[in-house]
């Protein structure tokens, strides 16, 4: 049960993909503009890495080593597919505002690491603690980036109004280089506090 709990809590801070590890930053910096793009992006690909780490561990004594890799990326595009059709039907509006950036799931360096290094040398019931930890710390750091971005850059919250009209909207935070800077502060932050705690 320890096992469960750190491999968890694993992917929540100290190994966090996006604050720690620095993966995954094409969707991290391109759709965090604002909290519903983050918010949907974290999941779809939180789902993504659950379903695939279950199924991989699951069957990777079946799959053998020279044609490892692109079996891994053939089940990862399967449940890309299912969540890129899923935005669509469901939610259009999400889905053009994500656009090209679901179907690039499928080569996020963090969805493909976390296969070769975890879910193909553990049993299920690790791969699915992993997962969910990775799935739910990448989720809450796209979470976080895009709350300051928009809050900062568009004075609302999830699109509603925060600050009122008068306020004088920091137009750089839902830019590129708003991205790149907030990213820049976090990790900093994190780092900072990741050394006073140990």
């Amino acid at each position: 049960m320890s096992k469960l709990l750190g491999d968890f809590k694993n992917g929540l801070w100290q190994e966090n993909p996006t604050f720690r590890l620095v993966i995954g930053m094409c969707p991290t910096l391109a759709v965090t503009n604002t909290m519903i793009n983050g918010l949907s992006m974290g999941l779809a690909t939180a789902f993504v890495l659950l379903a695939s780490e279950i199924v991989i561990s699951a069957i990777k004594k079946f799959i053998p080593n020279n044609v490892r890799i692109p079996s891994y990326v053939l089940i990862i595009a399967t449940f890309v597919t299912f969540v890129d059709y899923f935005l669509k039907a469901f939610f259009p509006s999400i889905a053009a505002s994500l656009s090209l950036f679901v179907p690039l799931i499928v080569v996020n360096c963090l969805i493909l690491g976390r296969q070769e290094a975890f879910a193909s040398r553990n049993p299920v019931h690790r791969s699915i603690a992993d997962a969910l930890g990775m799935g739910l710390g990448f989720t809450w750091a796209l979470l976080l980036l895009s709350t300051v971005r928009e809050f900062l850059g568009m004075g609302s919250l999830f699109g509603f109004d925060v600050l009122g009209t008068s306020y004088q909207s920091m137009v750089i935070m839902i830019l590129p280089g708003g991205a790149f800077i907030t990213l820049g502060v976090l990790v900093g932050l994190m780092n900072l506090i990741s050394r006073n705690t140990n």
